[in-house]
C-alpha cells in the first residue's frame, strides 16, 4: 500500500497552483525550548492552507466526462477555498455546500473565486449529507476533504519538501488533525524516507477523534466537537486516514484551547504571522512534547496548516494566551468582612501584576473575590495558593474551570436569594438568525430563564451560559428537551466557581 501512496505523491499535481512553502526557523522558540524549531508555512499558500494541495490533486485527475459535470464538496472553511480556487484553475464547475452559519466573509471568498455556493444545515455534517444528495441527482464528483487516496498524496508533497529544506535530519515532525489527510500523506512518505523521525500528530481534547479511534483499535464517531479549533473540528476520521495513521504515526498528543491560544502567539512572536486555531496545532504540540520529554538539542518541525483566522477572535485568543503559557493565575478567593483583610489579601499578591479583579459582597461575614494575577511560570500559582491558605483564606485555583474562564470573569452581579431550583447549563448556539428564539420557543415558556450570559468569539457557534429554574421532579424532563434541542450543552449546576460567585 505504501509503494502506491510514494509513487502517487511524487507525481502528484499540486505546484500549478500551489507554492513550495518555506521551512523557516523560529529563533525565539528555538532558544526557549533548547531546539531547533522549523515551521512549515502552509500559511503562505494562496487560499492561506494547506487544503489546495489535495484538491487540486483530485480534481486534475478527472476524466474529461467528470470535468464535464462539475464538482462538489462540503466545507465552511479551507477546504472549500482550495477547491473553489482549484476548479477555477481548471476551468470546471464547481458547487461547494456551505452551512448557514458559515461567516460571510468565507462565503464571499469562495464566490470571489467562481464558485456556487449552497447553504444548507447548522454544521458541516448537514452540509455534508446535502452535498451527498446533490451529489447523487446531479453526477457531479465529490471531492472528500480528507479520505481520498489523490487528496492524501496531494497532502504528501508537503512532506518531500521538506526532506529537501531541512538543514539536517528531522528528529520529529508535528502535525494537526481533523480528518487525517494531511498527517496520513505525511506520515506515510516520511516513514519511508527518513525512517527515524517521529511523527507525532496534534488534536485538541475536545476534538480528539483519531486519538480515541486508534486506542480502541477502530474508527469511532465522537457525539460533540469543540468550536475552537473548527478546521479539525471533525467526529469521524477517514477509513484510508485511520489505517495510514495507525501504521505510520508514533503518537498523538492533545492539547487544549489555552495551550492553542498559547501557540498563536508564539508563531507571531516569531513569524509575525496569525495562524487559525488549528493551524496552531502543531506548535502547541511540539511544546507539549518538548515539556513532557525533556529534549535538547533536537530538530523538530511543526506545520502551520492554515490562517484563515476571523479577526474578532483575536480577542479570545489574546484572553486566554496567558494563561495557556503559563503566565497567569485565575483564583476565586473568601476573605472575611472585616477591616484590614482586603489589606492582608493584597499584601499575599505582593508586586506582582493582578490581571483581573472582581469583588462582591456576599454577606456581612464574607466576601468573594475573583483574581487574575500575572505569574512567571507556571509553579507560581501554586506558591500563591498556598500562601493564601496558609493566612486563613478559602481559595479555590480556576486554572482549568473552563465555565470561569469563558463566562464568569466576564459577568457582573452576583448570587441572586429569590431564584428557587436553578440549574445551569452551557451551551454551543449555531450563530445564525433565529436560534435563540428556538432556545426559547421550544421551552415553551414552561421553564423559567434565571440568568443568561452570551459572547461572541468569532466563529459560527456562539458560547451560552444559561441558568433555569427547574423543579427537582421535572429535571428528567428538562434535560429530555435539552437533548432534543440538539446543541451541544454541559451541566454546569455543581460547578464551583458557580457555586462561589452566582448561585
Amino acid at each position: 500500500m505504501s509503494d502506491l501512496y510514494l509513487d502517487a505523491i511524487e507525481q502528484a499535481r499540486v505546484y500549478d497552483v500551489a507554492v513550495e512553502s518555506p521551512l523557516e526557523l523560529a529563533p525565539k522558540l528555538s532558544a526557549r525550548l533548547h531546539n531547533e524549531v522549523l515551521l512549515k508555512r502552509e500559511d503562505m499558500q494562496p487560499v492561506f492552507s494547506f487544503k489546495l494541495r489535495g484538491a487540486y490533486n483530485r480534481i486534475a485527475h478527472l476524466s474529461d466526462a467528470e470535468r464535464a459535470r462539475g464538482v462538489i464538496c462540503a466545507s465552511a472553511g479551507n477546504h472549500a477555498q482550495g477547491v473553489a480556487l482549484a476548479s477555477h484553475r481548471l476551468g470546471i464547475r464547481a458547487t461547494i455546500v456551505m452551512p448557514r452559519t458559515t461567516p460571510d466573509i468565507k462565503v464571499s471568498a469562495v464566490e470571489r473565486m467562481g464558485a456556487s455556493v449552497v447553504l444548507s444545515g447548522d454544521s458541516y455534517s448537514d452540509a455534508s449529507e446535502h452535498a451527498a444528495r446533490l451529489c447523487e441527482t446531479s453526477g457531479m464528483s465529490f471531492v472528500h476533504p480528507y479520505d481520498d487516496p489523490l487528496v492524501i498524496a496531494g497532502q504528501g508533497t508537503i512532506a518531500e519538501e521538506m526532506l529537501r529544506q531541512a538543514p539536517k535530519d528531522l528528529d520529529a515532525v508535528f502535525v494537526p488533525i481533523g480528518g487525517g489527510g494531511l498527517i496520513a500523506g505525511i506520515a506515510v512518505y516520511l516513514k519511508h524516507h527518513s525512517p527515524d523521525t517521529r511523527i507525532i500528530g496534534v488534536e485538541p481534547v475536545d476534538s480528539a477523534a483519531m486519538h480515541d479511534s486508534i486506542r480502541a483499535g477502530q474508527r469511532i464517531t465522537l457525539d460533540q466537537v469543540g468550536i475552537f479549533a473548527d478546521g479539525v473540528a471533525v467526529k469521524k476520521v477517514g477509513e484510508h486516514t485511520f489505517e495510514l495513521a495507525r501504521r505510520y504515526v508514533d503518537d498523538i498528543l492533545l492539547v487544549d484551547t489555552d495551550e492553542i491560544c498559547a501557540a498563536i502567539k508564539d508563531i507571531y512572536d516569531d513569524n509575525r504571522a496569525i495562524v487559525e486555531p488549528a493551524g496552531a496545532l502543531g506548535v502547541a504540540g511540539l511544546k507539549k512534547y518538548v515539556r513532557e520529554t525533556g529534549c535538547h538539542g533536537q530538530v523538530l518541525a511543526a506545520i502551520n496548516s492554515g490562517a484563515n483566522m476571523n479577526f474578532d477572535r483575536l480577542r479570545h485568543v489574546a484572553e486566554r494566551t496567558e494563561m495557556g503559557e503559563g503566565r497567569e493565575a485565575l483564583f476565586a478567593v473568601t476573605i472575611p468582612e472585616r477591616p484590614g483583610a482586603f489589606l492582608e489579601f493584597c499584601r499575599i499578591i505582593g508586586d506582582r501584576n493582578i490581571t483581573e479583579f472582581n469583588y462582591r459582597l456576599s454577606s456581612r461575614e464574607e466576601a468573594h473575590v475573583f483574581a487574575g494575577i500575572s505569574i512567571r511560570e507556571a509553579s507560581e500559582s501554586e506558591a500563591i495558593r498556598q500562601a493564601m491558605e496558609q493566612a486563613g483564606l478559602a481559595v479555590l485555583s480556576l486554572q482549568d474551570n473552563e465555565l470561569a474562564k469563558l463566562h464568569i470573569r466576564h459577568m457582573v452581579g452576583g448570587h441572586a436569594p429569590l431564584v428557587r431550583d436553578e440549574v445551569l447549563y452551557r451551551f454551543e448556539f449555531p450563530e445564525r438568525p433565529g436560534a435563540l428564539l428556538e432556545f426559547l420557543t421550544r421551552a415553551g415558556g414552561r421553564w423559567n430563564i434565571s440568568l443568561f450570559h452570551y459572547r461572541n468569539h468569532g466563529a459560527a457557534f456562539g458560547r451560552v451560559l444559561a441558568g433555569v429554574e427547574v423543579p427537582e421532579v421535572e429535571r428528567a424532563e428538562f434535560e429530555a428537551y435539552l437533548d432534543a434541542l440538539g446543541y451541544p450543552y454541559v451541566d454546569e449546576s455543581e460547578n464551583p466557581a458557580y457555586l462561589k460567585f452566582l448561585k
